[in-house]
Formats: C-alpha cells, sequence, structure tokens
C-alpha cells in the first residue's frame, strides 16, 4: 500500500523542484538591470550654440529612453524612444533635439529658457529603471558690452594718434625755434664783433 503512495508524492517532488529550478535559471537569465553612465554632469553653454546631453546605456533587453528637462518655468517633457523605433519629440523640441542609440541626446540652438536640469530615464522592459542628471548653464553674449569695448578702443586710439600728432608738431616748432634763436644770437654777436672792431 505504501509503495504506490510514494511514487507519485516522490514524482510531483522532483517535477516541483524542476520546476522551481528553471525558474530559478529563467530569472537569472533574465534580463536584469540597466546601467546608466553620464560623462558629463555639467554643461556650459552660450546663447545659439548646440550642445550634446551624453550618456551611455546598456541592458540585456529593449529599453526605453525618455528625457525631461526641469527649469524655472517648469518641467518640459522633450522625448522619449524605445530601442530601435522612431523618437517621439515633444513640438516645442520638434527641430531643435536629435537622438542617439546610446541614449544621448543633441539640443540645437540652446536659449536662455534651455538652463536647468535635463534627466534621462531608461525604463527596461522587465522593470528596472536607471536615472541620470545633466545640469545646463546658459550664457548669453552681451554685445553692448562688446560694442562699448570696441568703441572705448577706438577712441582710445584716436586720442593717442592725435597726441602723437602734438608731440611730433611741438618738437618740430622747437627746432624750428631754437634754429632762429641760434641765428639771431650768431647774427647779433657778429654786429657786436664788427662795432668792436669799428670803434677800435
Amino acid at each position: 500500500l505504501m509503495g504506490p503512495l510514494q511514487g507519485p508524492r516522490g514524482r510531483s517532488a522532483v517535477v516541483g523542484t524542476v520546476t522551481l529550478c528553471l525558474a530559478a535559471g529563467w530569472a537569472l537569465q533574465t534580463p536584469g538591470g540597466v546601467s546608466l553612465v553620464v560623462p558629463q554632469p555639467n554643461i556650459n553653454a552660450t546663447v545659439a550654440q548646440n550642445i550634446l546631453l551624453s550618456v551611455e546605456y546598456s541592458c540585456r533587453g529593449v529599453a526605453t529612453i525618455e528625457w525631461k528637462h526641469v527649469s524655472s518655468w517648469g518641467t518640459t517633457s522633450i522625448v522619449e524612444w524605445r530601442s530601435g523605433n522612431s523618437a517621439n519629440i515633444s513640438t516645442v523640441y520638434k527641430d531643435r533635439v536629435t537622438t542617439f542609440e546610446n541614449g544621448s541626446i543633441q539640443l540645437r540652438n540652446v536659449g536662455m529658457r534651455d538652463a536647468g536640469y535635463y534627466f534621462v530615464t531608461v525604463m527596461e522592459e522587465h522593470g528596472t529603471n536607471a536615472y541620470g542628471t545633466i545640469i545646463v548653464n546658459v550664457y548669453e553674449i552681451i554685445y553692448e558690452d562688446l560694442h562699448f569695448v570696441a568703441v572705448l578702443f577706438t577712441f582710445l586710439a584716436a586720442v593717442s594718434a592725435i597726441l602723437i600728432c602734438f608731440m611730433w608738431l611741438c618738437n618740430k616748432s622747437l627746432h624750428l625755434f631754437q634754429k632762429k634763436t641760434t641765428h639771431k644770437l650768431t647774427a647779433s654777436t657778429t654786429e657786436e664783433i664788427e662795432l668792436e672792431t669799428i670803434e677800435c
């Protein structure tokens, strides 16, 4: 009686153990995680420049990449795409963003409103996520200051040229005055000598 009962139980235990081992093996072979590297977490740019928000991710499965911009003006979704598929770029960034397979994006013709925090999220199909942040500082070229410096430099150059000409004229006048004075002194000395000779 006991023999036949132990057979099915033993088989159930073996099948259960094999199933458990297969499930554990499948779980270990399932893509397990995403890694994300941000090589340049701070970017300084000037207005109208193109910038590359560079990242590098790796995962075994299919990943979805999403970029958002957070600034004092609020949070804006930039782009989202699934690796191997076309990108869904928001209308605000439609003609300004280029995506790359490694998860990076290029932002063209930046303005002051583009300064702030850029958050990238890489979501793996099995539920693991990786996050990265890049801080972008945008500086404005103040043309008024450059114009002022150029005008000041031109003014100083003109004043220098006038002073040099004035000094040259003064030098020439001094030489002429010295020649005339020397000539008069020579003439008066000659007259005195002649007068002394006559008187003698």
